[in-house]
């Protein structure tokens, strides 16, 4: 079964920083575009960012422009979100899978598929 493999989550102060991971072994990350969503406790999935891969164009969520960067490295067959100046409000359970509808982002959540287990990011003083 194909699926996503998450890393790189942890607890981190108010201002700080972490760089997420996005991995799989299935097929080229390239092939599909990918996007990254969290769901915080008692709070509905929301999609964060995206990544697309027509021409590589990126998609954020209002709540972390300017604030977090995707990006991939065909090399290490990766996708990562750099998380900076991260607030209590980025907890949740990131979670990243990819468009298997179409190629650019952020697309609707039915489109995505191969979902990770997710990485558990806590902003925390």
């Amino acid at each position: 079964q194909v699926q996503f493999v998450e890393s790189g989550g942890g607890l981190v102060q108010p201002g700080g920083s972490l760089r997420l991971s996005c991995k799989t072994s299935d097929f080229a990350l390239d092939y599909y575009a990918i996007g990254w969503f969290r769901q915080a406790p008692g709070k509905e999935r929301e999609g964060v960012s995206c990544i697309s891969s027509s021409d590589g164009s990126t998609y954020y969520a209002d709540s972390v422009k300017g604030r977090f960067t995707i990006s991939r490295d065909k090399t290490k067959n990766t996708v990562y979100l750099q998380m900076d100046s991260l607030e209590p409000a980025d907890t949740a359970v990131y979670v990243c899978a990819a468009n298997i509808m179409r190629t650019s982002c952020p697309g609707l959540r039915y489109e995505y598929a191969y979902w990770g287990q997710g990485t558990q990011v806590t902003v925390s003083s």
